[in-house]
């Protein structure tokens, strides 16, 4: 006699249930392998940028043109404030100021309205350069200091300067980038070897 078809269906069911979970198993655990914390991506995100070399020399320069901008405009304005002032000055020729020409001191005047607005540009073009660039202020002013005590320390001793050997960018006002300063260190090394060969 054959044994009852539940019997027979039995080993079937075993069989094949097995690998059936198995994969299922595989299949359901392997993404959790590749997921990135929440916790690093937010570190990563809120680390500062950091201002390199290159970038604060060049934010140098700008402040520079700033300033130059600046006292190029004040300069006019003064010296447009001054003359329109002056122009409506009743002079008497036979007079003089100051035991000078009246001429000569109303146009000594109007040059000194124009100086004065010259020396003030660099605060205005200053507080320009801040408003523009207030998320670099701290950085650039940290670098700034860094930058100057690389001048005093590489920079020549002035006082062995001549015509033939002049002193190269004793402030370093012209550097404007890495590549510049690597230049300007150059011209330091240049200076001594000239002057110790003139000694």
């Amino acid at each position: 006699m054959l044994p009852p078809p539940r019997t027979l269906l039995r080993p079937s069911v075993s069989t094949f249930s097995k690998p059936l979970l198995l994969r299922h198993a595989t299949t359901v655990s392997s993404p959790t392998t590749t997921t990135v914390p929440p916790t690093t991506a937010a570190a990563a995100a809120s680390q500062p940028e950091v201002l390199d070399w290159d970038s604060f020399l060049r934010l140098r320069r700008l402040r520079r043109r700033y300033n130059l901008a600046s006292s190029i405009f004040t300069s006019f304005l003064g010296t447009s404030v001054g003359m329109g002032y002056l122009a409506n000055k009743e002079i008497d020729v036979t007079q003089t100021i100051f035991g000078m020409d009246p001429l000569i001191m109303f146009g000594l005047a109007t040059i000194s309205c124009g100086a004065a607005g010259w020396l003030a540009g660099p605060s205005l073009g200053g507080a320009a350069f801040k408003v523009v660039k207030k998320r670099w202020i701290g950085q650039i002013a940290e670098r700034e200091k860094e930058f100057l005590q690389h001048i005093k320390k590489n920079r020549v001793d002035p006082s062995f300067q001549s015509f033939s050997n002049p002193v190269p960018d004793y402030y370093g006002e012209k550097i404007g980038s890495v590549k510049q300063y690597r230049q300007w260190l150059k011209d330091q090394r240049a200076y001594n070897k000239k002057r110790e060969a003139f000694l």
